[in-house]
């Protein structure tokens, strides 16, 4: 029997068809929450300087924001229940323009931190919302390719607005990406209050299940730590990639890596979004080992900036489609549980990404930016296991519509 997320109202998804323009519309307000979070990483040194503190206290400013979507994703998943999803998602948006704007303006760093802080409780809204309602929108069979299409917000950020941050960002100052990013979040109120079906929130406040239980699912468990500790190692790499470069001499080319590793992770959503009906088990197995292959590659070959572009392809093409593949997983192992299910994975995700700026600014401050890539490889083993043990429940090898 098919859960409360999968019941498709037929005039939300215009028969069998995908709602394209509101789907796109999902897709922006994820490329506006990667683009908030991780566009520090791309100024990292002239936000720096602009701010007058060090490079390791500048990256927790991905830190602080991972920490307010961690504290807020089930807290406010809980309270706003019985909110239309539209006006939820709306509010979620509205916060992006209000602490970009600050963000932009601040020249006092406890302010810019309270701001990235609430830019964090916003995303902890959106991305609770998102893959749930892009779950609804779709017919069972699309579903996955829903999602796929939402979360090619992400890798659309890294190929396109964290490059494009980063160059505007040296060419014209670090505060003009933060005030692109505000006339983006406004254009996109719009666009949302004009073209995104409504979907209604829990019918009771109680309706949904307790923590515990929803853990007790099979299947949920192994996702939520596969998630939690994979995007804890992309964490630490990614938030001081701008000072591994400068480390091994490539510096002056951030933007055309993080342009790099955005068209692979591109590539790699195309490629989920085609196979996960069929293949979700063996694109989690395969995500991991290239980009275990990548951090070994930039751990050993650093020296090289050719084998750092491949090594830097293969990270792109491994992460890509992670977010999708998690967030689907997770959604139909959790069954009539899914949505609490979704509210845990964001506060482990974002609490991963915490972890992330905290570890890596203390391994940058104690053994170099050189240990980045090697402490990848010693936290994807433990994944790699537990996606391969979970072949009952988690990552199974069935089709995604034999399970929902």
């Amino acid at each position: 029997m098919p859960n409360q997320s999968t019941r498709v109202p037929p005039e939300a998804t215009g028969g069998r068809a995908l709602p394209l323009a509101a789907l796109l519309a999902l897709t922006t307000a994820a490329f506006i929450t990667v683009l908030t979070e991780a566009l520090p990483a791309g100024v990292l040194i002239p936000m720096s300087a602009g701010l007058r503190v060090s490079e390791s206290a500048t990256g927790q400013l991905v830190t602080i924001y991972a920490i307010g979507t961690a504290v807020s994703a089930i807290p406010l998943s809980i309270a706003t229940a019985t909110w239309r999803r539209k006006r939820l998602l709306l509010f979620g948006v509205a916060g992006f323009a209000v602490a970009n704007t600050v963000t932009a303006v601040s020249a006092n760093f406890p302010l810019t931190l309270g701001a990235r802080f609430v830019a964090g409780v916003a995303a902890g809204v959106v991305w609770a919302l998102l893959a749930g309602y892009a779950r609804r929108m779709a017919p069972p069979h699309l579903q996955g390719k829903a999602i796929a299409i939402v979360m090619a917000g992400i890798p659309a950020a890294l190929s396109l607005g964290i490059p494009a941050g980063t160059f505007l960002g040296g060419l014209l100052g670090w505060r003009l990406a933060f005030w692109l990013m505000t006339a983006v979040a406004v254009l996109l109120l719009g666009w949302i209050a004009a073209l995104v079906p409504d979907q209604p929130g829990q019918a009771e406040r109680g309706s949904r299940p307790p923590l515990l239980r929803t853990l007790a699912v099979p299947g949920v468990a192994p996702v939520l730590f596969v998630t939690l500790v994979f995007v804890l190692a992309h964490t630490i790499l990614y938030t001081y990639v701008a000072t591994f470069l400068d480390e091994i001499g490539m510096g002056e080319s951030i933007d055309v890596v993080l342009l790099v590793l955005g068209i692979a992770s591109m590539l790699s959503i195309w490629i989920v979004g085609a196979t996960i009906e069929r293949k979700l088990r063996l694109l989690t197995i395969a995500s991991t080992i290239l980009v275990a292959v990548a951090a070994g590659g930039l751990a050993v070959v650093a020296d090289s900036a050719v084998l750092v572009y491949v090594a830097v392809t293969l990270w792109g093409l491994g992460w890509g489609g992670v977010p999708t593949l998690l967030q689907t997983a997770v959604g139909v192992a959790g069954g009539e549980a899914s949505d609490t299910a979704q509210a845990m994975l964001v506060t482990l995700w974002n609490a991963a990404m915490a972890g992330g700026g905290v570890v890596g600014g203390i391994m940058l401050t104690q053994l170099g930016p050189r240990a980045f890539p090697w402490s990848v490889l010693v936290l994807l083993a433990p994944v790699l296991v537990v996606t391969i043990a979970a072949r009952a429940h988690g990552f199974p090898a069935t089709k995604l519509s034999e399970r929902v």
